[in-house]
């Protein structure tokens, strides 16, 4: 698995070094296939795991309930209704406080670690400034998850053995249906606490938790085209919801990475406000959440829609 990585003899040391594969993380990862493969839709979830290793509890400095802040709780279910058009979905296990795949595969902050990272590793990304790289070192309000420094071989396993087959896994997803229908719509699915907005545009009041309820990101029209993302934004505006582009969140790396529209790779984010479906101090589902569940399957059926006319638009001007 490690031969032709960076580090060569160096990551191969580290991976030999005990615990390769948590219990709780067997398997890692979900693919959820739909029962006929319908459609050039992708869906990924990220940060909806929830599976937390024994091991990693026993180095936390917070108590469970704390370290599930950092969830997308639930969002592989509320984005689950992609499967009647077609689209196959794929959800971590693992939760994001342990290992998190929307960042570079070595966005590391040397204060956590025992050692000196190797040379190839990001440790001046803000995100990694902000305590939030591929191993994150905070949850919620910059508290800290950690009891003590961990190994740089700790580090290297769970990149080596979760992150890297999520994303081989993911490409194969978009390989997959680039071959079958000449195209392909990755939706990265998120949610965002119900006070982030209030709190990224200054001081919170009552006023400021709902002002979005949906948050798309595009990388600012790079990572998608124009249309997916007008008609993303016009479904829920016209189901009544408050809709942001791009701010506070425009798409992190799994958007960049996957969002190659001139190639007909397209890549779009779409974050929902936790309050509108959940308790976020029970971590419960909330009243309205099968009500959100079917408005985003709208929001699905639209961009596949839309995707399969692109396609049938494309193959005339091509006859």
């Amino acid at each position: 698995m490690s031969k032709g990585v960076e580090g060569g003899s160096w990551i191969d040391r580290a991976l030999e070094a005990g615990h390769i594969v948590e219990p709780e993380l067997d398997p890692p990862f979900d693919v959820i296939e739909p029962e006929v493969l319908g459609s050039c839709l992708v869906l990924s979830s990220p940060h909806s795991g929830s599976a937390y290793p024994a091991r990693f509890l026993a180095s936390a400095r917070l108590d469970p309930i704390s370290l599930r802040r950092s969830e997308d709780a639930f969002v592989d279910e509320l984005f689950m209704g992609a499967r009647a058009f077609g689209a196959p979905l794929l959800r971590a296990r693992f939760p994001r406080a342990y290992l998190d795949v929307n960042r570079e595969p070595y966005e590391l902050d040397p204060r956590m670690f025992d050692g000196r990272l190797p040379p190839f590793v990001n440790s001046r990304s803000m995100r990694v400034a902000g305590g939030l790289g591929t191993i994150a070192r905070v949850v919620g309000e910059a508290q800290e998850i950690y009891l003590k420094r961990l190994s740089v071989d700790e580090a290297i396993r769970r990149i080596e053995y979760l992150y890297k087959p999520y994303h081989a896994t993911l490409q194969g997803l978009v390989d997959r249906a680039m071959m079958q229908f000449g195209q392909t719509l990755l939706i990265d699915c998120h949610s965002m606490p119900s006070c982030a907005l209030g709190s990224a545009h200054g001081p919170m009041n009552r006023d400021d938790r709902l002002k979005a309820d949906f948050v798309i990101g595009d990388r600012y029209g790079t990572s998608c085209g124009r249309a997916i993302t007008e008609t993303a934004d016009a479904v829920l505006s016209g189901l009544g919801y408050a809709v942001e582009r791009n701010k506070p969140y425009a798409g992190g790396f799994i958007t960049e990475n996957y969002g190659h529209p001139a190639g007909g790779r397209h890549a779009l984010q779409i974050e929902v406000n936790r309050a509108l479906y959940m308790n976020e101090r029970l971590m419960q589902h909330g009243p309205a959440f099968e009500t959100v569940a079917s408005h985003i399957s709208d929001v699905m059926a639209a961009l596949a829609a839309l995707m399969d006319g692109m396609s049938a638009t494309e193959r005339a001007a091509a006859e």
